[in-house]
């Protein structure tokens, strides 16, 4: 199993019940593929370098998740077929990048906490 990292930005037209919708439904999809999700985060709606599709911002989405290479085709086939998704990233973590995940992602439930 390897350590995978997608980040994907959805339009900004959708309402905020229709963007949960999407990212459930790419959850859904690796999860159906054999993946486990390791952390969800929604940052929210953020202003995109340049304008995409004629748009200057989108919601922006993180997953983290372990799986098969193959899992990682099929999730960005789906990306490709869903006109919801402006753009999208995914790549795999070396040992270095598993660990400072790790590390912001404590980081950032101490914050939470207090």
């Amino acid at each position: 199993m390897n350590n995978y990292e997608t980040v994907f930005i959805v339009t900004p037209v959708l309402s905020d019940a229709q963007v949960q919708e999407v990212a459930d439904k790419f959850q859904g999809v690796i999860t159906e593929n054999g993946g486990q999700i390791v952390n969800r985060e929604a940052w929210g709606l953020k202003k995109l370098a340049y304008p995409i599709q004629k748009k200057t911002t989108g919601f922006y989405f993180l997953m983290e998740f372990t799986g098969e290479g193959s899992l990682v085709d099929a999730l960005e086939t789906q990306y490709r077929r869903d006109e919801r998704i402006i753009r999208f990233l995914t790549f795999k973590q070396d040992k270095f990048a598993v660990e400072y995940s790790e590390k912001r992602r404590a980081k950032l439930s101490n914050k939470q906490e207090e």
